[in-house]
């Protein structure tokens, strides 16, 4: 009895949802099969070899792919890219650069990674998986010393377009980056026939604005995957104090000074 009741504790004390980067072929396959699920057949994505099964681009290759897992079933039931400055000479550029000239922000001091391409199974989008993966992008930034974090967050428009516009119109008068680094869309998303209301913010993006992100500038279109993305910054000195303690493991800014930044 005395081992079952320690089997039990140990059991009990192992977390269901963990973080990994891929190491194998067939773990980044897992990802791969994941995106497509999400993407294509459920958002209903244009892509090259749709009926392969896999979501892939030219980008994969040279991403890390960091996936959430559940350890009860062995599922991936998250994932997303990371792609960080040491490799985009092989790409051309992040992804974010396809979209927006990034010129201002890029040209910041620090080191930069990019994560793209975030999706979750349907099944846990109502848990905290959202919250695994930034722990296992947290990770990475402090192991490897990123100053800058990047990246797209999407807005469907399945409700149309007026709900991205007022997502937008929400986040720049609250969440807008400094004038000296916007950003602009190489596609603009089209005008809106109607005002409508911003709703809830996607979980991504309400991610990044919990952890002291900034929004660039106007969304993109991107009428292949059907969504408006917005391009997000955070300066991992400007660091959410809130968040700061559990997202990096550090002590949080002063006050004084994060009231000046934001």
């Amino acid at each position: 009895m005395a081992t079952a009741a320690r089997d039990v504790t140990r059991l009990t004390r192992t977390p269901r949802l963990v973080t990994a980067l891929a190491q194998q072929p067939d773990e980044v396959t897992e990802s791969l099969a994941l995106r497509h699920r999400v993407f294509v057949r459920e958002m209903g994505a244009r892509v090259e070899n749709a009926d392969s099964g896999l979501e892939r681009d030219a980008f994969d290759t040279h991403c890390r792919h960091l996936l959430v897992r559940d350890t009860w079933t062995g599922a991936v039931v998250a994932s997303t890219r990371i792609l960080t400055d040491d490799r985009i000479e092989a790409t051309g550029g992040f992804y974010s650069a396809g979209e927006f000239d990034l010129d201002a922000v890029l040209g910041l001091p620090g080191r930069f990674m990019e994560i793209g391409r975030t999706c979750v199974h349907p099944d846990y989008r109502r848990g905290g998986v959202i919250a695994v993966l930034w722990s296992g992008v947290s990770d990475l930034i402090r192991r490897e010393g990123y100053q800058h974090l990047i990246g797209c967050a999407s807005i469907e428009l399945d409700q149309g377009l007026g709900r991205a516009h007022a997502i937008y119109r929400y986040l720049a008068d609250n969440h807008m980056g400094p004038g000296s680094q916007r950003v602009v869309p190489r596609l603009a998303l089209p005008a809106a026939d109607a005002a409508a209301s911003p709703g809830r913010l996607p979980p991504l993006l309400k991610a990044y604005i919990s952890l002291g992100a900034r929004v660039g500038g106007p969304p993109c279109w991107d009428p292949d995957f059907g969504v408006a993305d917005l391009f997000m910054h955070l300066d991992v000195a400007n660091l959410c104090p809130r968040y700061a303690r559990h997202f990096l493991h550090r002590q949080p800014q002063p006050a004084r000074r994060m009231a000046a930044i934001a």
